[in-house]
C-alpha cells in the first residue's frame, strides 16, 4: 500500500514540474507565432469549387 502513495506523490511532482515548465514557456514567448501572419495574405483566397452536375433520378428520366 505504501508503494501506491509513493507513486501518486511522484506523479504529482512530475505533473507540477511539467506545468511549471509550460507556464515558463508561455511567459517567455515560446508559443508566439511570428511567421504565420506574414504569409497569411498569400493564402487568403477562397477555394473555388466546380459546379456540381445535377443527378437525375429514374423517375425524372421517365417524365
Amino acid at each position: 500500500m505504501s508503494v501506491i502513495y509513493l507513486l501518486i506523490s511522484i506523479s504529482i511532482i512530475v505533473a507540477l514540474v511539467f506545468f511549471i515548465a509550460f507556464i515558463f514557456a508561455v511567459k517567455t514567448g515560446q508559443y508566439d507565432d511570428d511567421y504565420t501572419p506574414s504569409v497569411r495574405m498569400l493564402f487568403d483566397d477562397e477555394i473555388k469549387k466546380a459546379p456540381q452536375k445535377k443527378i437525375q433520378t429514374i423517375e425524372e428520366k421517365q417524365i
